[in-house]
């Protein structure tokens, strides 16, 4: 006698099965996602050398040896500071999503202080934070050099074009200049 199916066994057999090419958050789509953000291309911004509105806001390295600096309000959230323009993704030709994947905290103003670090995805921070398109973490340096080791970043993949912000808010502090590089991955589909 044949063992019988479980109907949702279909789903995963039947579906398309041309990576990201195919029907999106069927299993071959997203194995496809996992592989590309394990073993795909990674990309390292800083501040544009010469910004041109909200449309070039990042140079990738060795174009720009300029981090990315936020800096906390008193003992508060500071301004949005935006760090990617409409037209500083795709990176590479071709590519029409990317998600955030890592920053370099190479400098902070404040030691033995906690910061939170929100990166938000929209029009604006404050949009991002209405769609709740945002992401954040929390560290704690010990030395002015930030961190030995980037941060991971967990985000949802966006499209090319979608702008991004970040901003920071240092515990018990009235003001805390965090300077570091971000690093992402694009996706053809």
């Amino acid at each position: 006698m044949p063992l019988a199916i479980h109907p949702s066994t279909a789903k995963i057999d039947n579906a398309a099965t041309d990576g990201l090419d195919g029907v999106e958050d069927s299993l071959a789509y997203r194995v496809e996602e996992i592989e590309r953000h394990l073993h795909g291309w990674e990309r390292w911004f800083g501040e544009a050398g010469t910004p041109s509105g909200e449309v070039h806001v990042a140079d990738r390295i060795g174009t720009t040896s300029t981090p990315f600096t936020i800096d906390g309000g008193n003992d508060t959230w500071g301004s949005w500071l935006q760090i990617l323009g409409s037209s500083d993704t795709p990176a590479v030709a071709g590519q029409v999503k990317f998600d955030l994947h890592r920053i370099e905290i190479t400098t902070v103003e404040r030691t033995n202080a906690t910061h939170f670090i929100q990166i938000g995805f929209g029009a604006s921070g404050a949009a991002a934070l209405t769609s709740n398109t945002y992401t954040e973490f929390v560290f704690r340096p010990s030395t002015v050099q930030g961190r030995a080791a980037p941060v991971t970043i967990i985000s949802r993949r966006r499209d090319a074009g979608t702008l991004a912000w970040a901003r920071c808010w240092v515990v018990g502090q009235n003001t805390g200049e965090v300077e570091f590089w971000a690093g992402l991955h694009e996706y053809q589909g």
